[in-house]
């Protein structure tokens, strides 16, 4: 679909988002159900942002690996897979999520509206695996005192950072997504000189100028997420936000990365968990721990607009939930729960 309209992906930064993350529960029906969402995603955004047309309402759907084979099967897109776990002297773990709904607006109860009416169409067809409510903090700083996103790319560049072309036609217009939620230990870093902060970081912590490279450490942040390839710098879209519960004792950076391949992203991830050269892991590590992982592949808005709720997928298996139920109609529909089946978010 050369002229396919892309999801909101390289929307502008906003004020308020909600990250939430959903499995399919087991049944055609549910299946059904994701499906008709996706085909009226775009008219509830419309009727939502209506009300305030400067909130700049937006919400990206992704759709995780397995959940890809259940709901529409073959053709896949074809860097779609499962998050790949990474051990090095941190852990980078790999969580269930068959639905990612990236929410953003200038205000948060346009967030919330717009979930709201996504849930209830929804409603019993999946069950809620994760959700975070972020904020802005101050000019755009994380939790632990520095700016977060100062390399992003901009207007055509950030479209050609993040959407698919020609190298995967039947999918142009899309994008992958990875989502990790990393919890800080606000305490241990308040505790470490403002010095060294920034040699983690690789940054000045109240200007946001970046180091001179000959001052960086090979360990800084923003050495191990440079990447090239051919001597060209290879870019991401990030819309990272802080988030943070009292009463929970959480408090971290939800991080959001889109990409017009998986790979970028994963070979910043290795360099952070593992080093490069392997040792020179990422410090930052040391006082943020991911708690989360998953990738998902967001379709363009015109694939969306196009599903058809009742469909079979080709290729796909039959539900065992589905054969053992007399009142559901035979379907073909993929076996299992949708989701990665991978742990916990304990």
């Amino acid at each position: 679909m050369p002229s396919a309209v892309p999801q909101p992906v390289v929307a502008t930064l906003t004020r308020a988002a909600i990250f939430l993350i959903v499995t399919i529960n087991p049944g055609r029906n549910n299946d059904v159900a994701v499906r008709s969402l996706c085909a009226s995603l775009s008219s509830l955004l419309r009727a939502v942002g209506f009300r305030d047309l400067e909130g700049r309402l937006s919400c990206v759907m992704g759709i995780g690996s397995s959940a890809w084979d259940r709901l529409f099967g073959a053709p896949r897109p074809k860097d779609l897979h499962p998050f790949r776990e990474i051990h090095g002297v941190h852990h980078a773990v790999s969580t269930p999520g068959d639905i990612l709904f990236h929410i953003r607006a200038t205000r948060m109860d346009l967030c919330f509206e717009i979930a709201a009416q996504i849930m209830s169409r929804l409603a019993d067809a999946v069950t809620v695996v994760d959700e975070v409510h972020g904020f802005r903090y101050f000019d755009e700083r994380d939790l632990l005192g520095f700016v977060d996103g100062t390399e992003n790319p901009l207007g055509s560049d950030a479209q050609q950072a993040t959407i698919i072309g020609d190298e995967d036609a039947s999918f142009a217009g899309g994008s992958y997504v990875i989502v990790q939620k990393y919890l800080h230990d606000l305490k241990r870093w308040n505790e470490v000189p403002v010095e060294q902060q920034e040699n983690i970081i690789g940054r000045h912590k109240l200007s946001d100028i970046e180091q001179d490279d000959a001052a960086k450490a090979p360990y800084a942040h923003n050495v191990l997420t440079s990447i090239e390839e051919n001597g060209e710098q290879l870019q991401i879209v990030r819309d990272n936000m802080p988030f943070g519960e009292f009463g929970k004792s959480e408090f971290g950076t939800y991080f959001i990365g889109y990409a017009r391949a998986p790979q970028r992203i994963e070979r910043m991830l290795e360099n952070m968990f593992i080093g490069q050269p392997p040792g020179t892991y990422d410090r930052l590590l040391d006082f943020s721990r991911a708690v989360t992982g998953v990738l998902f592949f967001v379709p363009s808005a015109t694939f969306l607009d196009a599903v058809t709720p009742d469909t079979t997928p080709a290729g796909s298996h039959q539900d065992s939930t589905d054969s053992a139920d007399p009142d559901k109609p035979p379907t073909r529909a993929a076996s299992g729960d949708g989701s990665l089946g991978i742990g916990s978010l304990k």
